[in-house]
């Protein structure tokens, strides 16, 4: 028989000295780093460990003794509970100090290769109400706090929610009152066909038994006032177009209201039909190139294509990207993991050509679509897996790439795309990142040939952890 392990610590009076990834504080006992979710540098509180690791500690915060200064009183009723917003208790100019750290933290200890220019973070002019996407799921097993009782003892007697899956809990769900990711009328929705499903007893769906009739609502804005809602049944049923009725008459400014029937075991919807019940099949989003040009595009969005999720930080964004690059007008640009293509229309008017390569064919069909809309004819689109597309013949084919605009996804590049990039040799190489962390990885291997001119954090995504970063690479 094994060893029987003993009971985990309690660490109290611990200060926290950082904030760390994955939106954790850190802190330092007995030699090892302790993450702490929701608490704040400057906090002295106990701790209850709940994994240990050869190196750190794992814990949840169970008191605080003092309140650091750097604390603020979150906005969200749910904060501590759902895991989407897990600063809201940390000032906004400290929430950019604590990214621009970050940044700096990857390159420095990662890529550790010498750099240029480190521009201070570009702040969300929003800092509330910036998502123009957000996903709810259904469930008959709603999370119980502390204060609802059993219902035995005179709790709640409704488990059905409707929200956010708590952090690491597949099967429970956080019922949401008020979100202040996406704005109105998003809430009223989600309120709305929560009400209607319990009036009409339609049944919520069961994640272990595979059961129930709802299972998702999707909530798609844009920033000209389309709003698309698309809702996720396990089956067809008499019930389904009556909810569907009921969400078109009460919202009217609904101008794409579409459902899917999914009965797999699974969330995902990009491998199922999407089926319109009224209005477009899309939204349009819109966005300004820079230069000369001052082109107004236009974007087809479709239910499950991807768009930036703050449409206000991307024109920010590709703005830096575009500057970067300092096109001249005669430039190949090899746009890598072009998603819809929004990059690759952003710089088209300002070069020769640009070629686009995405591994999400789904992707490349909105891509070719959307030049189309905007009347854009020097762009081409391929669509495979990037480590097997990019390749000589691929370079040879299509011409050497003056400069490469890279937007990979969390994992960063794949090491066969970071060698055919030094192979290519391109003059300058803008490399798009929202993990820090991976991206220097590739920084240093990339440094092989190209020096690091500029270091742009951008923020996404107020009262959260996460950061994007532009880098400028030259070739020597």
């Amino acid at each position: 028989m094994g060893r029987k392990k003993g009971p985990l610590p309690l660490f109290r009076e611990v200060k926290i000295l950082d904030a760390g990834s994955e939106g954790k504080a850190v802190a330092r006992v007995e030699d090892r780093v302790v993450f702490v979710p929701f608490a704040a540098p400057g906090d002295i509180v106990d701790v209850q460990v709940y994994r240990k690791k050869r190196s750190y500690y794992e814990g949840k915060l169970v008191r605080i003794h003092k309140e650091s200064d750097l604390r603020v009183i979150p906005e969200c009723a749910h904060f501590g509970l759902c895991g989407g917003c897990k600063w809201q208790h940390l000032a906004y100019e400290t929430q950019l100090h604590y990214k621009q750290k970050q940044v700096k933290d990857a390159i420095e200890r990662i890529a550790k290769v010498p750099y240029g220019a480190f521009l201070p973070i570009i702040k969300s002019e929003k800092q509330y109400f910036y998502r123009n996407k957000l996903e709810y799921t259904f469930s008959n097993r709603r999370w119980l706090t502390s204060l609802d009782a059993p219902k035995e003892e005179g709790g709640p007697d409704e488990m059905n929610g409707l929200g956010f899956h708590l952090p690491g809990m597949f099967d429970k769900i956080l019922d949401i009152e008020h979100c202040y990711l996406q704005r109105d009328p998003s809430n009223d929705i989600r309120l709305a066909i929560k009400e209607y499903a319990l009036n009409h007893q339609m049944s919520f769906y069961n994640v272990r038994n595979w059961e129930g009739l709802l299972r998702n609502i999707i909530i798609r804005t844009s920033r000209n006032g389309n709003l698309m809602v698309i809702v996720i049944f396990k089956e067809e049923s008499d019930k389904n177009s009556g909810l569907l009725e009921f969400l078109g008459d009460r919202f009217p400014e609904i101008t794409s209201l579409m459902y899917v029937i999914n009965d797999k075991k699974n969330d995902t919807i990009n491998d199922l039909e999407v089926k319109l019940f009224k209005g477009d099949p899309y939204i349009i989003e819109e966005m300004v190139t820079p230069g000369k040009s001052n082109k107004n595009l236009k974007f087809k969005i479709g239910p499950t294509s991807f768009y930036q999720t703050n449409p206000e930080q991307a024109q920010k964004l590709y703005e830096i990207a575009y500057n970067f690059a300092g096109f001249k007008g005669g430039e190949l640009v090899y746009d890598l993991y072009t998603g819809a293509g929004t990059i690759a229309s952003f710089v088209a008017p300002s070069v020769k050509k640009v070629i686009g390569v995405e591994y999400v064919e789904e992707a490349v069909n909105d891509a070719r679509e959307n030049m189309q809309l905007n009347g854009i004819t020097n762009v081409d689109f391929y669509a495979g897996d990037l480590a097997k597309v990019l390749d000589e013949e691929f370079i040879k084919a299509n011409g050497k790439p003056d400069i490469i605009i890279t937007d990979p996804p969390r994992a960063g590049m794949h090491d066969k795309v970071v060698r055919q990039i030094l192979n290519a040799e391109p003059d300058k190489i803008v490399y798009v990142s929202c993990n820090p962390a991976t991206q220097a990885r590739d920084i240093a291997i990339l440094h092989e040939k190209y020096e690091l001119l500029k270091i742009q954090p951008v923020d996404m995504f107020p009262q959260t952890h996460h950061v994007e970063n532009v880098v400028l690479m030259k070739k020597r």
